[in-house]
């Protein structure tokens, strides 16, 4: 799942085809997709960065494991740590911050029936995703494999 092409998505269903007021379905779903950007951003990170990106001789069922293996509840908390991420650099830490932030938003998008969004804001969010996963993606590879260790795996104490 490529992050741009889900922003792309996000995008189109905000913008209607007659010019008119988007739907609200429309408007949940591209909120949602926003996050999807981010969250298929970061789990391709991670499985680039521990087991090789498309260039490289991977194992492509090693790959798709460590794909998998994001998940979404675990993720959030592991950015939600504020003694872990303040060892990270600004630009790992606001993509953490949208990474809570917009999951927050799915979930009220996809999962509360009287939610309503403005076309507005949705841009905005969407814009800021774009920017945050642009900001990621320029980030010191050897603090994105810190970050992706930290938001795939659970921390034992010695």
């Amino acid at each position: 799942m490529n992050a741009l092409d889900l922003i792309a998505t996000a995008r189109d269903l905000v913008h209607s085809r007659s010019g008119g007021k988007p739907r609200q379905s429309n408007l949940l779903r591209a909120e949602s997709t926003a996050y999807y950007a981010l969250f298929h951003m970061l789990a391709r990170c991670c499985a680039d960065l521990l087991i090789g990106g498309k260039s490289s001789s991977r194992n492509t069922s090693a790959w798709n494991q460590v794909y998998r293996a994001l998940d979404h509840g675990p993720a959030k908390t592991a950015c939600e740590n504020t003694n872990k991420m303040a060892s990270f650099p600004a630009e790992i830490q606001d993509f953490a911050n949208m990474f809570i932030t917009m999951q927050a938003k799915r979930h009220k998008a996809d999962y509360d029936p009287t939610e309503r969004l403005y076309k507005s804001q949705v841009i905005i969010d969407i814009d800021l995703v774009e920017q945050s996963i642009d900001t990621f993606k320029a980030a010191d590879i050897k603090n994105k494999r810190a970050f992706a260790a930290h938001v795939l795996l659970r921390p034992r104490k010695f």
